[in-house]
């Protein structure tokens, strides 16, 4: 068993230690014995998704989300295809606006791919601190680091879970996040799957069940990282 990831652009959006990610999704595939392969696209380089099974966008500013969107929309019907015959999509911050209809700022707006139903408008003041999240997605809490200025709306997807603590799309529906198909996007960073192995063996398994659907993930040692989860809930929800 082998898996590539490809991760888009992270030379532009790596803004909340979204390589971390990336190294989490590794080690764990690596743990198992499961051979990973990790190509870096740049703004310039061509990406045939044939050759990935993951693909991670991740954060950044306005700035570099406005340089991203335009080549994203070069290849829109690449990776829309992608996303509808099962491929594993894992998206952060900006990441997650830019797959919705659009992203509203101020004076400009920023075309999305459409390949969620979602929309974005900037809001004030930004939504800023823990987050923790009941998802019924992989069955347990979810937590994280939020901070961002867009509100995001969803249509008619469901969300990556209830807030618990923290704010989450918009700061009042009371979500986070979506899920379709084999796509996770979120608000959440910090990064988001070293704090969430359940999350990141789900991510994995959609992956995984795509190339061979009898393929078992094995059980790993995730000490530390359950503790750094366990330690958010502890003390914003003190249980």
């Amino acid at each position: 068993m082998k898996i590539t990831i490809g991760h888009l652009f992270p030379d532009l959006l790596n803004l909340y230690g979204d390589r971390g990610n990336i190294a989490a999704l590794t080690r764990r595939m690596q743990a198992r014995g499961i051979e990973t392969e990790v190509k870096p696209y740049g703004i310039d380089d061509d990406i045939n998704f044939a050759d990935l099974d993951i693909v991670f966008i991740g954060g950044g500013s306005d700035r570099e989300q406005l340089l991203v969107c335009k080549k994203l929309l070069t290849i829109k019907s690449d990776i829309t295809q992608y996303v509808e015959n099962g491929g594993t999509l894992a998206a952060v911050c900006g990441g997650y606006q830019l797959l919705g209809h659009y992203y509203q700022l101020e004076n400009e707006k920023i075309e999305g791919l459409k390949i969620l139903d979602i929309y974005t408008v900037q809001g004030s003041p930004r939504l800023i601190g823990n987050i923790i999240l009941d998802s019924d997605y992989i069955g347990t809490t979810v937590v994280g680091f939020e901070n961002h200025g867009g509100r995001t709306f969803i249509n008619s997807h469901k969300p990556l879970g209830k807030v618990l603590y923290g704010y989450g799309n918009d700061g009042e529906s009371g979500y986070e996040g979506v899920v379709y198909k084999n796509v996770v996007a979120t608000y959440l960073h910090g990064p988001l799957l070293p704090k969430n192995p359940v999350l990141a063996d789900k991510i994995i398994k959609n992956a995984v069940m795509k190339k061979d659907a009898s393929f078992v993930l094995s059980d790993i040692e995730s000490t530390l990282e359950n503790t750094a989860h366990d330690y958010i809930i502890k003390r914003f929800l003190k249980k």
